[in-house]
């Protein structure tokens, strides 16, 4: 055997424990780098969630302030107002002025009892969604249809507000843009989930105008940034389908954990 290939065949099981060192440490560095992105993804996506949570939690303390600024500021005042009026014991130069009065206290009310809904603190989503419902006037040009299915029970108030938002939000959005005869939602209380169907026979939408960046200051009035941000925040999913002249309709499911009777909590029927 030559001299030279000695030091070579020697070499070589070394060369190759080192090559082989050497692919089991990038593969190593590959699964814990792996590992690192995955990790900071589930933290960004943590921080994100905590974060619209946070916002969507002021803006119903928001809500809450205004409402009772409303409720016990201005309400009061134009009820001290009227009684003054009373006084007057002139009629008929103040009966107009009571009348506006009149029509001043009830909207005040109307948007108090909107950005506070009384009726879901005091009774709980089934009960409020009903309310909600019967808010919109059986006369009017478009006839609201809202049924619950499944077994329509308490969640957690946080949740609770949460899904009347996205209610009060559809309905809304189809009051306000659709322009039709009727508006139909179903809210169908699952074993672990809540979903929610709404449709409309209104004048509908191009969702590829939607799903369009929106220019700058212009707003898509649709209302579905709204809707995307609450329903993210328990981790729902959200699916529409429309088109011009075709109506609406918008699919939403909640992951929800209910509570049992048991468990929920006693809530104040303070106002």
């Amino acid at each position: 055997m030559n001299n030279w290939l000695v030091p070579v065949l020697l070499a070589t099981p070394v060369l190759l424990l080192l090559a082989l060192g050497i692919v089991a440490f990038v593969l190593r560095y590959q699964r814990r780098l792996l590992r690192q992105q995955e990790q900071l993804r589930q933290v960004r996506e943590t921080s994100q969630q905590q974060a619209l949570e946070a916002a969507l939690l002021a803006q119903e303390e928001e809500r809450r302030r205004i409402a009772a600024d409303l409720h016990d500021g201005v309400g009061t005042t134009l009820a001290i107002v009227k009684l003054h009026l009373s006084t007057l014991g002139q009629p008929g130069l103040t009966q107009e002025a009571t009348s506006l009065l009149d029509q001043a206290i009830t909207e005040v009310r109307r948007i108090s009892r909107n950005l506070l809904p009384a009726a879901l603190q005091k009774f709980g989503l089934p009960f409020a969604l009903d309310a909600l419902a019967r808010t919109v006037p059986a006369d009017g040009p478009t006839r609201l249809l809202l049924e619950q299915r499944g077994q329509p029970r308490r969640l957690d108030p946080k949740y609770e507000l949460i899904v009347y938002r996205v209610v009060q939000e559809l309905i809304g959005n189809g009051l306000r843009h659709a322009h039709a005869e009727v508006i139909s939602v179903i809210v169908d209380f699952g074993t672990d989930t809540l979903s929610l169907h709404y449709t409309d026979n209104g004048v509908g939408f191009d969702s590829t105008l939607v799903e369009a960046p929106p220019l700058p200051g212009s707003r898509t009035g649709h209302g579905l940034t709204n809707l995307r941000s609450r329903v993210a925040v328990l981790q729902g999913t959200l699916r529409y389908e429309s088109g011009p002249g075709a109506g609406s309709q918008v699919w939403i499911s909640f992951p929800i954990p209910y509570l049992t009777a048991l468990q929920a909590p006693v809530l104040s029927t303070a106002l």
